[in-house]
């Protein structure tokens, strides 16, 4: 049997041999090659807009007698797509697929598991102009990000069986308690697992969630974000075309109150894995278990903060400010969307902060180039952002840069806002309450003690990052915040830049139920549970 030092070398000898992950959030290193893959496939996802999809479940597709058509946020006048209602009948259908595939799929070796998701991952890489493609139509993401995302989702599937496979399985010889016996710790999967997932990373966070369940033995109920159904369909083609057996994973889009309520419900799912928003993350933390306790793994948002200090590399700090603001406009649990800055230098930084922003954020149609921020999401989007400029500048914020709705020429259809920059009160809402919007405030303060304060006041604790050249600042920094992610002096994104293997990525507080970051080596064991084993040996 080879031993753990070798199965670890080759683990890294397996991961050497990955296609390279040269495109990630930090680099977003398209190049002229992969312009020219994804403008042909943008010519051909725009050419199959408007399909009717269905449901999988146990392999087999399933129709319902309802269909939703799903707009393009680019242009409301462009269906994106067609897929059915699902209902809670079609939920409990997927459950009990999943029920009856989980024996089989338990039981097969992990490795043979790990080969069909790597795989997967191969598919993924495969299809990856159209896949980004489908998310500009889909959720207005412009190509680079799109692209990022693709290859985040490719390594996290890589990651999560690197794991495994280092960790053999998870079993773990103990100590022997006496002659003749030994003992020894197994994790082993739960079962059924729920996995519902957000729109703003249709493809990543679905992903990595549902290989995390998978490549530990579980079987998957999928419910997509109805924002970003057929992203949701092509991760269940690459696992099916990938070998993947019937009911190991089911495909269920349907609405919260139908589909989401079923697997919140029915006490034959043994876990539930969700994405989105604090409301709806702590009412199934609340609720998911009844009968006993059940695994839920809830990541429900932030509100995250930078501390640029009057040492802070100016440049550095508006840079990286404006990257973690405007990157898919603001549309990411780890955007920054507060900063508080030292009042030496508040002024300075406001200018080049709204420099940059002038400067790289061009808003329009996400699968053009130049691009950097595309549309928010929908109309109510649209809303809350006019209503949080309403009452900035009714509570005498200081508007620096948009505040605006764009409407002209091509934009007049879709959902595009202006980047906005707004100096306020520290006092104001705007500094707690997560708006999911290309708008971030500004306050000054005067001390590293008083920013991070202020930054704790929150009730969420994802991510924050701190611009300082001075060493005590950057040790109380991190001693002091409360943030599962944290960033120094990161010009490519103030709080943003998570990566499988690299940086990983989970909240405290109002943020995360489990402490244990995704993308990071204590995710997959949250799917399996312990059972210890001790065996007399009979001679």
């Amino acid at each position: 049997m080879p031993t753990h030092t070798q199965i670890t070398r080759a683990s890294r000898a397996a991961r050497a041999t990955h296609k390279p992950s040269r495109l990630t959030y930090a680099t977003l290193a398209v190049t002229p090659d992969d312009d020219r893959a994804y403008e042909q496939a943008v010519v051909q996802v725009r050419a199959s807009l408007g399909q009717h999809f269905s449901n999988w479940v146990n392999g087999v597709a399933r129709t319902a007698t309802q269909e939703f058509a799903h707009t393009s946020p680019v242009n409301t006048t462009w269906i994106v797509s067609y897929f059915p209602q699902g209902t809670r009948e079609d939920a409990r259908a997927a459950i009990h697929a999943a029920r009856a595939a989980f024996a089989a799929w338990s039981q097969m070796p992990y490795r043979q598991r790990i080969k069909i998701l790597r795989r997967a991952a191969e598919m993924l890489f495969e299809r990856r102009y159209a896949l980004a493609a489908w998310m500009a139509f889909e959720i207005g993401k412009n190509r680079a990000e799109a692209l990022a995302e693709v290859f985040e989702a490719i390594e996290l599937i890589r990651y999560y069986c690197d794991q495994m496979e280092t960790q053999r399985g998870f079993v773990l010889p103990l100590g022997s308690p006496g002659r003749g016996q030994k003992t020894t710790s197994v994790l082993r999967p739960y079962g059924v697992w729920a996995v519902i997932s957000p729109w703003n990373f249709p493809l990543a966070l679905a992903v990595g969630m549902s290989a995390g369940a998978l490549v530990t033995g579980n079987t998957v109920v999928f419910k997509p974000s109805s924002e970003a159904p057929v992203l949701g369909y092509e991760i269940y083609r690459a696992l099916t075309d990938a070998g993947l057996p019937a009911g190991v994973f089911n495909l269920v889009v349907g609405s919260g109150a139908t589909v989401g309520a079923e697997l919140q419900e029915n006490p034959d799912v043994d876990g539930l894995i969700f994405t989105g928003s604090y409301t709806v993350g702590m009412q199934l933390y609340k609720t998911f278990a009844t009968q006993f306790p059940k695994p839920i793994i809830a990541e429900m948002g932030g509100k995250n903060p930078a501390i640029v200090c009057a040492s802070a590399d100016l440049d550095q700090a508006a840079e990286g400010v404006m990257r973690a603001a405007f990157g898919f406009g603001g549309q990411k649990c780890s955007a920054c969307s507060r900063v508080y800055v030292h009042r030496r230098v508040k002024d300075e930084f406001l200018r080049r902060l709204v420099a940059y922003t002038q400067q790289r954020v061009r808003v329009g149609d996400p699968t053009r180039k130049e691009t950097f921020m595309g549309p928010v999401i929908n109309q109510a989007a649209v809303n809350t952002y006019i209503a949080a400029v309403q009452d900035a500048r009714q509570s005498d914020g200081i508007v620096h840069l948009g505040g605006t709705r764009l409407t002209d020429g091509d934009l007049a259809h879709g959902y595009f806002v202006a980047p906005t920059i707004i100096e306020l009160p520290k006092n104001h809402r705007l500094f707690h309450d997560e708006l999911f919007l290309p708008l971030v405030v500004v306050a000054d303060v005067e001390s590293v003690e008083e920013a991070v304060a202020e930054s704790n006041r929150a009730m969420y604790g994802l991510c924050a990052g701190i611009y300082s050249r001075d060493q005590q600042e950057i040790a109380y920094f991190f001693d002091h915040i409360h943030a599962g992610v944290t960033y120094v002096n990161r010009r490519a994104g103030a709080t943003t830049g998570a990566w499988p293997g690299v940086n990983s990525f989970g909240g405290w507080k109002a943020s995360g139920t489990t402490g244990k970051n995704a993308l990071g080596p204590y995710y997959v064991q949250q799917f399996m549970r312990e059972q210890s084993r001790w065996i007399v040996m009979h001679e």
